[in-house]
């Protein structure tokens, strides 16, 4: 302990748990039992480690913090595919995450902030505005919950997105040191390809990213086509212009090889007529992606409303015919608020 603070156990990488348990005189095969205790086997506190000595196990008890997040409200979609959990930090401040069912798939949508600096006008959570950053811990205990929950009905978590609340990127060194840790072979083994990250256009941290060559998915919240409608959605544009994020999607793209993702909120009369996509499609030429469109999810601090489906499907149109492979997105959870923020700021305002 430092200070005689308690260590968060899921906030410490295996080289300091391991660190830890030898300053403790335990050797280092306890470390490694703790590690695969937590993640493969899903542990939630030391009680459950029966296969260490009872003095260790106690010792775990008075010395280490084994959850940093309550859940509280859940709901269940009337379709029961798609489940929203509430979740209190220490402080008082709500997130939430996303269990969604896609035939064989579950996916979990994830929150690396409390809260969100981006001020995005149709995003809850920006209208939030920021609290503070999670830690890697308090990212990944998001995506044990919920493979708990999973692992008791035979099934398990295929896909984590970090498209939760907060932007990915303005915490970048948590959310990565959480995915490393939730793709630890030893542990959790989820692989690379199975995280996406969603940014609205962090320029430096999409470089930082791109230096490092994983193989995580990248999604871009791009919205608008050309810089005065971009900037009156999302106020980083006027930070970070169209001109210097296609630039830099185009440099993710030239060093990893990988296709990029370009999401797109569908807002009637807005950003989703036909000029529209075709204004989209000339920004992207010639880019190994593929568009997501998906219509808006309402909130309430944003009058925009979500576009047709004879829109979608014309706005589309547009993107196949010039050459880009497109997706219409069934919006998810609509009737328990399941777009992020929309529940937390529920709670905030009681």
């Amino acid at each position: 302990m430092a200070d005689g603070k308690k260590f968060f156990i899921l906030d410490l990488t295996f080289a300091e748990l391991q660190e830890l348990m030898n300053s403790w005189g335990q050797p280092d095969y306890r470390a490694i039992q703790i590690w695969q205790g937590i993640y493969k086997q899903l542990w939630r506190c030391p009680d459950e480690f029966t296969i260490l000595p009872v003095e260790l196990r106690q010792r775990m008890q008075n010395e280490l913090v084994f959850s940093s997040i309550v859940p509280g409200q859940v709901l269940q979609s009337s379709d029961r595919e798609t489940v929203k959990t509430l979740f209190h930090l220490p402080e008082g401040n709500a997130i939430e995450a996303v269990l969604m069912t896609y035939d064989v798939r579950r996916t979990l949508c994830i929150s690396t902030q409390a809260g969100c600096a981006m001020d995005c006008v149709f995003c809850a959570t920006g209208q939030m505005g920021f609290m503070r950053n999670l830690t890697s811990g308090e990212i990944i205990e998001q995506v044990l919950y919920y493979a708990r929950q999973l692992k008791a009905e035979g099934e398990h978590v295929t896909n984590v997105v970090f498209m939760g609340m907060g932007e990915p990127f303005h915490n970048y060194q948590a959310t990565m040191d959480a995915i490393d840790r939730l793709n630890d072979p030893q542990g959790f083994r989820l692989g690379e390809r199975k995280f996406t990250i969603s940014t609205v256009g962090l320029v430096p941290m999409m470089q930082k990213f791109a230096d490092e060559k994983r193989q995580i998915n990248l999604a871009i919240s791009l919205h608008a086509a050309n810089d005065e409608l971009r900037s009156s959605l999302l106020p980083v544009n006027l930070r970070y212009p169209i001109g210097e994020l296609v630039a830099a999607c185009r440099n993710y793209v030239n060093k990893t090889n990988r296709r990029i993702t370009f999401e797109w909120a569908l807002i009637r009369g807005i950003n989703d007529s036909e000029n529209d996509a075709r204004e989209l499609a000339k920004l992207i030429q010639g880019f190994i992606c593929h568009v997501n469109v998906i219509p808006l999810n309402p909130t309430k601090k944003f009058s925009g409303k979500a576009t047709t489906h004879q829109e979608a499907m014309a706005f589309q149109a547009v993107l196949i015919q010039a050459g880009i492979p497109c997706t219409i997105r069934l919006r998810r959870g609509i009737d328990i608020a399941a777009g992020c923020g929309q529940l937390a700021t529920n709670a905030s305002q009681k």
